[in-house]
């Protein structure tokens, strides 16, 4: 199993050429996302091309899976709300970090206010 959680935020800064370094590859490959937070990336990368580009299914390829948003991770998600609503998270962001708690993982994120975070794992900032 995979320790390593991604925000829709990391696969959004690769996907858009904001930073694809070779650090972030080794990173991603293996690495697990929500459904939710997969829901947003392509919800986005729709947005801005509005057609599913070759190196979106390159890097979803990449991963390690696409882990379901269960019942169990909505009420994490749920119990963040109150330690997460002084920095604006979204249910997105909630339900990632439910994930990394769930399978006691670690999160790599571009959202640098989650830096201000302490809610039971570690989390890594990508720019």
């Amino acid at each position: 199993m995979s320790r390593v959680v991604l925000d829709a935020s990391v696969v959004l800064a690769i996907l858009r050429n904001e930073r694809a370094d070779e650090i972030l590859w080794r990173i991603i490959e293996g690495a697990v996302i929500s459904t939710v937070n997969f829901s947003e990336v392509l919800a986005r990368t729709l947005d801005d091309v509005n057609a599913v580009p070759e190196n979106f299914l390159h890097i979803m390829g990449l991963l390690g899976r696409i882990e379901p948003f269960t019942h169990a991770h909505a009420i994490r998600a749920a119990e963040l709300r109150s330690p997460t609503k002084p920095f604006g998270l979204s249910l997105g962001d909630r339900a990632c970090l439910a994930l990394a708690l769930e399978i006691g993982a670690e999160v790599y994120t571009a959202d640098q206010i989650w830096s201000q975070l302490d809610i039971g794992c570690k989390i890594h900032l990508i720019r």
